[in-house]
């Protein structure tokens, strides 16, 4: 699902107007009944509404609005606020077809520019519904004066808020809101989202954002520049094909996991354990010798070889000669968890990765081994996957972690250019970038999964993703969006303030057969067949 920039937006529009001859009052007509179906999903018992509109084609949008609602049968106010501009092209049609029903169950309040706002907000106090159409997507300065006071006055109804195309006050460029702004229950876009309905803060500002149609093909989207996406489960769900009946152990894979170390033995066990659950056919863990013991008691359905380490318990220089035993007969390699950051054992690190003739995900320990080298994993030729938090990435790029907070696309981007390899940034809205630039956007995880091992789980699932074959960028995608939904199911049961990373075990096999239902389902519905619902709890892919 393509995340489009104001621009790219604007370009469909103009394609649609030019070049199939859709006629721009037609495109605002389609907006506004997408959004009246949409609120009145969301507010259905509303029996009256007041539509805040602004100037240009958002005011437009509004006006006819605020004239669909009054055909539904609401008691509609129009409380028109251009700041004294006078309303051109398809706004100015709307507004002249609105003048003309009022009296209809519509009826048409101007706020003069300068004008108080607060006498205006007390006369629809009462209504059941707000329609925020003041300001749209291109937004490009701070609201002010009556215009922010109107904001705030809104804000401060005790009615839901339903937002056109973009809350007020903020641009759809930018994650970061201007100035003040509406706080929406919903927004209702058009065609496609922008970065705003996606990134937090301005996505909180949002609420609840539905995609209306304009009816115009799907396909000006997909051709509209941009290189940003959001991950989908119906994308995501062919990925997951059924396996043969006659498969064996050998079909899925054999992944090698290098991972834990003295007092972190729950991150090679949860790293491996992930991987079994993720459908790796066989995983084998190398770990340190002095907690081999440990890692077999906790982890039953998996093998284990020992790593040599030194009197002062990091991998001693002869782990490498093991790792690279270990190395051989294995589909690919999930490194980093766990493992330490002495300079021996970051020394020993670098040389596996850059020998290794396998695909490989690497993360935490891994990562720091490479701080301020990331171009070296160029040097490697083969499939990889990074994995780091911000601290991680700031690191590797040679940035503060607020610098990589602050322009998380910017950073992961950087990333996959200089690395040549597939980065996923972790986090609320975790980013999966191509070296190309591309960057997918996954919707699922939640608070609670900011926890201790989470990530260790997530680097088990890509890497028995990548064993079992699948190419770099779709393992990335597919691990990183079906372990937030783990979590997210995880969350739903036991709440996000005790969700630890050993509960998304549990939830890792529900959340991956939610999906391959998905598939089967678009399988036997393209045979004609009736569709068959998910199963109860496991919706969470949706």
């Amino acid at each position: 699902m393509k995340i489009l920039s104001t621009d790219a937006m604007r370009e469909v529009d103009r394609l649609a107007i030019e070049e199939l001859g859709v006629p721009g009052v037609v495109l605002m007509e389609n907006a506004a009944l997408g959004a009246v179906e949409a609120a009145l999903a969301e507010a259905p018992n509303a029996e009256s509404a007041v539509v805040f509109c602004g100037p240009g084609n958002n005011g437009g949008d509004g006006l006819a609005i605020a004239r669909h609602l009054a055909v539904r049968g609401l008691e509609v106010v129009a409380l028109i606020a251009t700041g004294g501009q006078d309303y051109t092209g398809d706004a100015l049609v709307q507004h002249r077809v609105a003048c003309k029903m009022s009296g209809m169950g519509l009826e048409l309040r101007v706020l003069d520019a300068g004008a108080e706002v607060a006498p205006a907000l007390e006369a629809v106090a009462g209504v059941d519904l707000a329609i925020d159409a003041l300001f749209g997507t291109g937004l490009s300065r701070s609201l002010e004066g009556q215009f922010a006071d109107l904001v705030a006055g809104i804000n401060a109804l005790a009615m839901p808020t339903v937002a056109v195309d973009l809350p007020s006050g903020l641009n759809g460029d930018q994650q970061n809101p201007l100035g003040p702004h509406i706080e929406a229950d919903l927004t209702v876009t058009f065609a496609a989202l922008k970065v705003a309905h996606v990134f937090p803060p301005a996505a909180a500002a949002a609420g609840k954002v539905v995609i209306a149609d304009l009816g115009i093909p799907f396909d000006l989207v997909e051709r509209a520049e941009g290189d940003l996406h959001l991950l989908d489960a119906d994308d995501l769900a062919p990925l997951l094909g059924p396996r043969p009946r006659v498969a064996h152990k050998g079909d899925f894979g054999h992944l090698l996991v290098v991972a834990g170390s003295i007092g972190k033995s729950g991150a090679a066990v949860l790293t491996a354990q992930a991987a079994v659950r993720a459908g790796a056919g066989l995983v084998t863990a190398a770990v340190p010798e002095s907690i081999l013991e440990t890692f077999e008691a906790a982890s039953i359905e998996t093998m284990s070889t020992p790593l040599p380490i030194s009197a002062a318990g990091e991998l001693a220089g002869e782990a490498h000669a093991a790792l690279v035993r270990a190395a051989r007969g294995k589909n690919a390699v999930a490194l980093g968890p766990g493992l330490g950051t002495s300079s021996g054992t970051a020394e020993i690190i670098r040389s596996f990765c850059l020998d290794l003739e396998l695909p490989l995900v690497v993360d935490a320990d891994g990562l720091t081994a490479f701080a301020g080298r990331l171009g070296k994993f160029r040097e490697r030729g083969r499939e990889t996957i990074l994995t780091p938090h911000p601290g991680e990435l700031g690191r590797l790029l040679g940035v503060g972690t607020e610098d990589v907070v602050a322009d998380r696309l910017g950073s992961v981007r950087r990333a996959a250019g200089e690395s040549g390899a597939i980065v996923v940034l972790k986090g609320h809205r975790s980013l999966i970038a191509d070296p190309q630039g591309g960057v997918y956007v996954s919707p699922t995880g939640n608070p609670g999964m900011a926890t201790g091992g989470s990530g260790d789980v997530l680097t088990g699932m890509i890497g028995a993703l990548l064993a079992q074959r699948m190419d770099p960028l779709s393992a990335a995608q597919l691990g990183t969006f079906v372990h937030g939904a783990a979590g997210d199911a995880a969350a739903a049961e036991v709440g996000e303030v005790s969700l630890a990373a050993g509960d998304l075990l549990g939830y890792v096999p529900s959340s991956f057969e939610a999906l391959a239902g998905r598939a089967r389902f678009e399988s036997v519905a393209s045979r004609g067949a009736k569709a068959v619902p998910v199963a109860p709890g496991s919706e969470s892919p949706a």
